[in-house]
């Protein structure tokens, strides 16, 4: 059930432009194209979103702006020969999803326009001069996933008071994330008096194998980084949590729905809608180094009720009535 309406993007606000004609004759049609290390199952609703963000702007696909999609499908070293194979169509704009599909586009070129949708710190990252004046061709959303690891831990022990011993899964691929979380989260451990347990998966049968190793390790809990790929594999994560009895967090709202117990994060929804608008602003002459860095500035959290039952879980009335979501 919807607690209240939860996301608002600084700077998100979209103009009413009036929609453009379609192309007319003989006149070539913009063409984005949109970058991502994972797959089209995955992005279902983020994309609904994008398109709906370019139309704000008076762009409709098909109409009067075409998009190129490159999936990775979860194969990271593919991305920079995407990127070139993107670069050399001479599009208009590329949309990059995550840290490792902004790197391949900002390596594979200086010149055309790149919005990125990502959770680390960008200026951190080197991917733009600063949040107020990007300074190159790259502008875009961050979305806190990696700032946001110390209250997700918190918010978990907050459900399971008597946990000691959290595991700590990450994909070591995304390098920039799994630093990150690390860092972070094991700070925020030591503060709490918790240990950690750190492990790395990239695969499905890698993180078969770490729940394997949680089946013999017996941690209390789970935390799950923020990654792309385990967004992909959310169905896989959320079962074997519930297969080993295992209270898990999250960072996006889509492991709820899938069955996990509880997640904490931005509302990459209205992320990718925001993305779509910067991207119409950019076809309509918008130059990425003026757009500042749109920041996330609200988050939601979502219980699975359901799951908690099932994992003998109470969750605290306090906590209940912090949640902008409970699915029962």
């Amino acid at each position: 059930m919807k607690r209240r309406e939860f996301m608002t993007l600084l700077g998100g606000a979209a103009v009413a432009w009036p929609l453009a004609g379609r192309a007319q004759q003989g006149e070539r049609m913009p063409v984005i194209g949109f970058l991502d290390s994972t797959s089209p199952d995955t992005y279902a609703d983020l994309l609904r979103a994008f398109r709906q963000g370019l139309k704000d702007t008076g762009y409709v696909e098909g109409e009067n702006v075409a998009i190129v999609y490159r999936w990775a499908e979860n194969q990271i070293d593919r991305l920079p020969e995407l990127a070139a194979e993107l670069v050399r169509r001479q599009i208009a704009v590329i949309v990059a999803g995550a840290p490792p599909s902004t790197f391949a586009a900002k390596a594979a070129t200086t010149t055309i326009p790149i919005v990125f949708g990502v959770g680390v710190d960008p200026v951190q990252a080197g991917l733009v001069a600063s949040l107020a004046r990007p300074g190159s061709n790259l502008t875009g959303i961050n979305f806190f996933s990696t700032e946001l690891a110390a209250k997700r831990l918190e918010l978990l022990r907050e459900l399971v008071p008597t946990a000691t011993r959290v595991a700590v899964l990450v994909n070591p691929a995304n390098a920039a994330i799994a630093e990150s979380t690390l860092r972070d989260v094991e700070a925020a451990a030591r503060a709490m008096g918790l240990q950690t347990q750190v492990l790395n998966a990239n695969s499905s049968r890698e993180i078969d194998a770490a729940f394997a190793t949680f089946a013999r390790e017996r941690p209390d809990a789970l935390f799950v980084s923020s990654s792309p790929f385990f967004t992909s594999r959310r169905v896989q994560l959320a079962q074997l949590a519930a297969r080993h009895a295992l209270p898990a967090t999250y960072a996006v709202r889509d492991y709820a729905q899938a069955g996990g117990l509880m997640t904490y994060g931005a509302s990459l929804t209205d992320a990718y809608r925001q993305i779509g608008i910067y991207t119409g602003r950019i076809l309509k002459g918008a130059k990425p180094a003026d757009l500042p860095v749109v920041q996330a500035s609200k988050f939601e959290l979502v219980i699975n009720a359901q799951t908690a039952r099932m994992l003998d879980l109470t969750v605290p009335p306090q906590l209940l009535a912090r949640a902008d979501e409970v699915i029962e």
